[in-house]
């Protein structure tokens, strides 16, 4: 399966990774240097489950592939700046799909299944007169693709939530769908 993640959306792909290594997956990044690891371990990211390539130049396509024939989900960044063709997507798609893996995308990939993206952010924490330390931020994060129906579906969520984990807002459920 192709997930692309919206642009800006690094709480979001950390709050993939943390629910996917929770549950015993084994992760990957490609291409995202500045992928800070206490940011991933403090959104419950289990480090000792996740490989990092920050800098795979040229051989973004190449480091993809092999990192999907042996892991569960693999991030890959930085495929606009690499010059990955239509062909390469395809190839890269359909290792994804015969190795039971999960191509997350960050940024625009055409042709994939689901398309994740955040949208409305909204931090709050600061006590009264501006100061205090900034501890959530409230995102709408809007789902689309294959199977999900031509209105796609949307929820609010807690990117960080207080604590660091994903956290519902507005129902103050995971998973609660609204209108969208």
């Amino acid at each position: 399966m192709s997930v692309a993640v919206g642009p800006g959306s690094t709480s979001l792909l950390l709050a993939l990774l943390a629910e996917a290594s929770a549950g015993g997956v084994w992760a990957a990044v490609v291409g995202r240097p500045g992928l800070g690891l206490v940011a991933a371990a403090e959104a419950g990211v289990r480090l000792e489950r996740l490989a990092l390539v920050p800098h795979p130049e040229r051989d973004l396509v190449a480091v993809a592939a092999a990192l999907l024939d042996g892991l569960d989900v693999v991030a890959v960044a930085g495929a606009e700046r690499a010059g990955v063709r239509a062909a390469d997507r395809r190839r890269l798609m359909a290792r994804a799909r015969q190795r039971g893996a999960v191509l997350l995308v960050l940024g625009s990939w055409p042709g994939a299944d689901l398309e994740l993206s955040c949208s409305d952010p909204r931090w709050w924490g600061l006590g009264g007169g501006g100061s205090g330390r900034l501890c959530a931020r409230r995102v709408r994060v809007r789902l689309q693709g294959r199977g999900v129906g031509p209105a796609g579906r949307s929820t609010g969520l807690l990117l960080p939530a207080p604590g660091g984990a994903v956290g519902g807002a507005g129902s103050g459920r995971i998973g609660s769908r609204t209108a969208g």
